[in-house]
């Protein structure tokens, strides 16, 4: 305690400070006090051992007297958060630079190394008393949550502005698509890149549905929020189906002004919204973490796709045929999409391949394999694109005529 009087004695007599400011040069000595309960009791210990009057300054040089002005802060935090549902959020605060500057100098003329930095201080003092104003007035509880707020505010102190970050919502669940002709994320046109056209109808889209509007826009209106953005684990071609327990996925809706609902609720809400279209099911709150892990995920799939066969074939020559793909696969970037994609080849594969023929020229498949293998190419070849096919184990042209995803497996969320 002598040592901590003694460099609290030589900082009063370097400068004036308020008992915030005082108390906040020795934040990390002593639990239990405020960083003003811990000035003025150094203050009045120093007054005591030196018989000296140290009251407080008109005009606190370290922090202008910004401390005197945490209860009008914590109140304009409350007016501006009322409109929004939160439970975790997060406090910045903008000092001016020359008080940071005056605050290190300090430090470093006294070896002050238990100090509180003036934002930190500041920070924590509103936040406390906005947590306090919620609890009073609402009868609910908040939390300061460093990782994953879900509302940032931010006190300019060179301009005496308060401003709102209200961070994204994220919902995990699995979708199904129930129709073909539609694509799993909002398609620009191709002719106005979006900005709205007679071909799009103004829209600004190639397509007038997806996935992405069909269950995002329901659950974006009811957030109140501005947008709604799908992530994907992996997405099914346009004319596919995705189908069973369906594809996982996190919605991402930006600044949404209500974000506690009942979610099994939701789901309801979004499958009629959705119209037979599309569903989901599973929804339930995640952080924003999710979106990496989805994206990420190397997970397995199963599909079934019917067939065109370019000549009749026997069972068993088709059952050869099926057996001889189950193993790596090798793709190369396939034709319809190496516009948009890296032309590479990629290893992948078959774990399993089933089938049977139903016609003359027709047949059935279900496959189960990696992620990220192309089963129109699988068929086809692709023009040796893909090695082995079924194309070139059968000896004739073969195609997809439809397909279906029916297992999106791997450890989501």
């Amino acid at each position: 305690m002598p040592a901590i009087l003694e460099q609290a004695w030589a900082v009063l007599q370097d400068q004036a400070l308020c008992d915030e400011c005082l108390g906040r040069q020795f934040a990390k000595r002593g639990h239990g006090f405020s960083n003003a309960q811990r000035g003025h009791a150094l203050r009045v210990a120093l007054c005591l051992q030196h018989d000296a009057q140290l009251p407080e300054p008109e005009l606190c040089p370290l922090c202008m007297n910004h401390f005197h002005n945490v209860p009008e802060w914590a109140e304009r935090v409350y007016q501006a958060l009322l409109p929004y549902e939160f439970e975790r959020y997060l406090m910045g605060t903008r000092p001016p630079g020359f008080l940071e500057d005056a605050e290190r100098q300090l430090r470093r003329r006294h070896g002050l190394d238990a100090a509180e930095p003036l934002k930190q201080g500041f920070n924590r003092a509103v936040g406390k008393q906005f947590g306090e104003l919620i609890q009073t007035r609402q009868g609910r509880p908040t939390r300061v949550d460093f990782q994953h707020p879900e509302i940032t505010v931010y006190a300019d102190l060179i301009w005496e502005k308060l401003s709102v970050q209200v961070n994204p919502l994220y919902v995990f669940g699995r979708y199904c698509k129930h129709v073909r002709g539609i694509p799993q994320t909002r398609w620009p046109c191709t002719f106005c890149k979006g900005r709205g056209c007679t071909q799009c109808r103004g829209s600004g889209q190639q397509y007038p549905e997806s996935v992405e509007s069909l269950i995002g826009e329901p659950l974006r209106s009811l957030c109140q929020g501005q947008d709604c953005i799908l992530h994907g684990a992996g997405r099914e071609d346009i004319d596919a189906r995705m189908l069973g327990t369906g594809r996982p996925f996190v919605l991402e809706v930006k600044h949404p002004v209500k974000r506690f609902f009942d979610w099994a609720q939701v789901a309801e809400h979004i499958n009629q919204c959705a119209q037979g279209k599309a569903s989901v099911l599973d929804l339930r709150p995640v952080n924003g973490a999710a979106v990496g892990t989805i994206k990420e995920q190397e997970a397995h799939k199963r599909y079934r796709a019917q067939l065109v066969l370019g000549q009749p074939i026997c069972a068993q020559a088709f059952q050869r045929a099926l057996l001889s793909l189950v193993g790596p696969i090798r793709q190369r970037t396939p034709q319809r999409v190496s516009h948009r994609r890296a032309d590479l080849w990629r290893q992948r594969e078959v774990f399993s391949i089933q089938g049977r023929l139903t016609g003359e020229l027709v047949a059935e498949v279900e496959v189960q394999c990696s992620g990220g293998l192309y089963v129109k190419e699988l068929i086809s070849g692709d023009e040796g694109r893909t090695q082995p096919s079924l194309a070139q184990a059968l000896g004739t042209s073969a195609s997809v005529s439809e397909l279906d995803v029916i297992e999106v497996a791997g450890s989501f969320l």
